[in-house]
């Protein structure tokens, strides 16, 4: 097994997740543990016997909340947490068969291309160092050609022109290209044009972007490379021909393999706004309907094959996270079918104002910080005091209760608006500090929470 399987079934244990998500997500503890324990069963599964193993099937999650409380955030932090293939998607975004709109099957077909990138991605670091060495000959051909590309023309006027250069002088400009002295010279060198230069568009068809990304991809391959002569510096001539040589040390019938394997034994998808397709219709109208489109994603979550590019994928162990708010519907209104496949159910805390002051403080991205760094680009210093983080904590839980509660999203525009101005300006204050308290927070916000109207389209 490669390395990029392993990843996604490292041993953490549940405890150590959740130690993981508790330095980017503040609170929700029930969610947390209820992610930990599905990740760790993956890790269970490979330990069981063989004959067992693809008997034991993931226990789907749904997570219940109110936006901006954490339930994506969790999602993405596991799979990036082991490495898995991870798509976020709208459950609303689908149609049941017969309608316009996306096929239910899509879902796997991104994941599967996700899949790719990643195996894709390790491999070329594997290839790394042959790629670069490759990459630093080709270019030596035309800095300092040898005497075979000498003798048939090839090398072009370089540094090494007036004949075939010496291994000893090769390998000197090699020292000198390794050690960046070289990075700045221009050099025209050979580069390859996918597709023959031959453009091509094809008339929009909702649902049919699979197969529209296929018969591009198959015309591409179908038409030959053709090279094309650029004009560039050395170090960007070295990154561009680094790219080529590895794409050719890759295997990309190997890399669709592992690909496969890694998506269908670790792959993630997040089926955001569940609740939009939770329940009946109730109208006898030629509609799409909500029911319809549950029973289309039936199959793909209790375990189907889906063709994708790469080669068909089993989705049995793929894990399956829904989230909604349920404000309208409830997981009960969802098919039966349908319920039975997510039997876990967490319902996340709407957030308070002692959340947000450790929202705003405690996680390792948290905003304050995110704030202070992108001014220090300026050489502006900025810095909050306590009461001026409780000062934003008590406006964005005050003005989630008045209006819509949009959870933690509500911190980012009112730290927007908060410093505005210091964000225009920062380019003349360079070697300043700023305070930020609350009397300043109450002078750049009053004018908006004063104003019941104003304040609802601003803030």
């Amino acid at each position: 097994m490669t390395a990029t399987v392993a990843t996604a079934a490292t041993a953490l244990t549940p405890r150590q997740i959740v130690e993981e998500l508790d330095k980017y997500i503040i609170g929700q503890p029930e969610a947390k543990r209820a992610v930990a324990v599905a990740l760790r069963n993956r890790w269970r599964r490979q330990q069981v016997p063989e004959e067992l193993r693809d008997e034991i099937l993931p226990k789907n999650l749904t997570l219940i909340g109110p936006t901006g409380v954490g339930k994506t955030e969790i999602a993405r932090r596991i799979a990036k947490l082991v490495g898995a293939p991870f798509l976020k998607i709208e459950a609303s975004k689908f149609t049941e068969v017969g309608y316009v709109g996306r096929d239910v099957d899509s879902i796997i077909r991104d994941l599967a291309d996700v899949g790719v990138a990643m195996v894709k991605r390790e491999q070329r670091e594997s290839v790394k160092a042959r790629a670069r060495t490759h990459a630093e000959d080709r270019l030596l051909e035309v800095l300092v050609p040898s005497q075979n590309a000498a003798a048939s023309g090839r090398g072009p006027a370089g540094f090494g022109a007036g004949g075939p250069a010496e291994p000893s002088t090769r390998e000197k400009f090699r020292n000198m290209l390794r050690e960046g002295k070289l990075d700045e010279r221009q050099v025209e060198i050979e580069v390859a044009e996918r597709g023959g230069g031959i453009a091509f568009e094809m008339l929009p068809v909702a649902g049919m972007e699979q197969m529209e990304g296929n018969l591009r991809e198959m015309l591409g391959n179908l038409m030959p490379k053709r090279k094309k002569r650029r004009k560039m510096t050395i170090a960007e001539a070295l990154q561009q021909l680094e790219q080529e040589e590895a794409e050719k040390l890759i295997d990309m019938d190997e890399v669709g393999r592992l690909a496969i394997r890694h998506v269908e034994q670790n792959g993630i998808v997040f089926l955001d706004e569940i609740d939009k397709i939770a329940g009946r219709n109730t109208t006898g109208g030629p509609d799409v309907s909500r029911e319809g489109v549950q029973r289309d994603l039936l199959p793909i979550v209790e375990g189907s094959t889906v063709n994708t590019k790469y080669g068909p994928v089993k989705t049995d162990h793929i894990l399956f996270i829904a989230a909604g708010a349920f404000h309208v519907a409830k997981p009960s209104d969802m098919i039966p079918e349908l319920q039975g496949r997510f039997p876990i159910r967490v319902e996340l805390k709407p957030l308070v104002r002692e959340d947000f002051v450790r929202i705003l403080t405690e996680p390792e991205n948290a905003l304050i910080k995110q704030y202070a760094e992108l001014l220090k680009t300026e050489g502006l210093t900025i810095t909050f005091t306590p009461a001026a983080i409780e000062e934003l904590a008590a406006i964005a839980a005050d003005m989630n209760a008045r209006g819509e509660n949009i959870g933690a999203r509500r911190l980012h525009t009112i730290l927007e608006k908060t410093l505005e101005e210091v964000a225009f300006e920062a380019p003349a204050l360079d070697g300043q500090t700023i305070e930020v308290t609350p009397a300043y927070i109450r002078q750049q916000l009053d004018p908006i929470l004063k104003n019941e109207d104003l304040s609802k389209y601003i803030l």
